[in-house]
């Protein structure tokens, strides 16, 4: 073979690489079509999306009008306006926020991997789930105290705990997570020191909330592993202290020997305050590790993997009513009765008294 073949052979190896790069770059789907900057949209199967679809919405609905319900129960009984219900009311409107606002936005652009809201509702949209979220762990942390004071010092509980004062802690959580995120968010000083990396990974049509490693470990010590160290620590002292108080019940009354009813609460108790923070730690613990990790090894989570953690935490607001509502026998009641009186259409169910 002489060298003109070898040149004519190099020629065609070198064409056919350049309309093979070509047809790459055409079969590649782009968030904005008419835009090089664009971000790829995720090539997903249509029965995937169509399954991720359907599970989002799900949830999304159940988060919604789960805690809708308990914010309804607590609104129209007055037998349900304690204290404890009211954080527990407070928490329910948080979530249902998150499920009504943040939620559906999130899920478009997790299956379809592209933001179509410019940047200014990206900020919106990352302060609100901020927001949100915050308000979420902060109030199942008051929940712990006020059930701590409840259980573990009931005479000062009754004279010092009231409804107005639950009222101001509960408007000091929602300000301090407006303010906080908020401010986060837009005066961008999470990325401070992020600025090279944001602009080498940047494309239109993306959506992702950077932290550096400064607010990388304040955001969680601040939001999440002090709050969740408080509660940690309040449910297992309410636990050991429910189980004396049974323990001592149970002597006064069969001498030494416990009975049944006593057995029972404490093993309801056990079954409550463990579901109570396994959901709390399998929904939060892994995303706010790979918050505080990833400034530190150079983001090195995939997209996916941290869209998901994202969800998992979401999670945590479809959880709360059923745990904090649909526990509790005095919820169950008022549950039966809304539904009976406004669906089913039977007025005598308003005279259902509460268990």
């Amino acid at each position: 073979m002489d060298n003109s073949d070898r040149c004519g052979e190099g020629y065609l190896k070198s064409e056919n690489v350049m309309t093979l790069n070509e047809t790459q770059t055409e079969n590649v789907l782009l968030c904005y079509p008419l835009r090089p900057d664009s971000c790829p949209k995720l090539h997903r199967l249509t029965v995937v999306k169509v399954a991720m679809y359907a599970f989002f919405v799900l949830m999304i609905l159940t988060t919604v009008f789960g805690n809708l319900l308990i914010i309804i129960s607590i609104s129209h009984f007055k037998q349900l306006q304690s204290p404890t219900h009211l954080i527990v009311r407070s928490l329910a409107a948080s979530d249902c926020l998150l499920g009504s606002l943040v939620m559906p936005y999130s899920m478009v652009r997790s299956v379809e991997g592209c933001w179509y809201l410019g940047d200014f509702v990206c900020k919106v949209h990352s302060s609100l789930d901020m927001s949100f979220c915050i308000s979420s762990l902060l109030h199942l942390s008051l929940i712990s105290v006020d059930r701590y004071w409840a259980i573990c010092d009931p005479l000062r509980y009754k004279m010092k705990v009231t409804n107005n004062t639950v009222n101001v802690f509960t408007t000091f959580i929602w300000l301090f997570s407006f303010l906080y995120s908020f401010y986060v968010v837009f005066s961008g000083v999470n990325t401070i020191g992020l600025e090279l990396f944001i602009m080498q990974v940047y494309c239109v049509g993306s959506c992702v909330l950077f932290f550096n490693k400064q607010w990388g470990i304040i955001c969680p010590i601040l939001t999440f592993f002090l709050p969740g160290t408080i509660m940690s620590s309040l449910y297992i002292k309410i636990f050991h202290v429910a189980r004396k108080h049974a323990k001592v019940m149970a002597e006064s009354v069969t001498g030494g020997l416990k009975s049944q009813s006593s057995a029972h609460r404490e093993r309801k108790a056990a079954k409550t305050l463990a579901i109570v923070m396994c959901v709390f730690l399998f929904c939060w613990l892994p995303c706010f590790t790979v918050t505080v990790l990833d400034p530190f090894f150079n983001f090195f989570t995939p997209a996916v993997v941290y869209d998901a953690l994202i969800w998992f935490a979401y999670f945590n607001s479809t959880c709360n009513p059923l745990i904090y509502g649909f526990f509790y026998p005095c919820f169950q009641s008022a549950f039966k009765i809304l539904i009976s009186t406004y669906i089913c259409g039977n007025k005598d169910s308003n005279a259902t008294t509460f268990k």
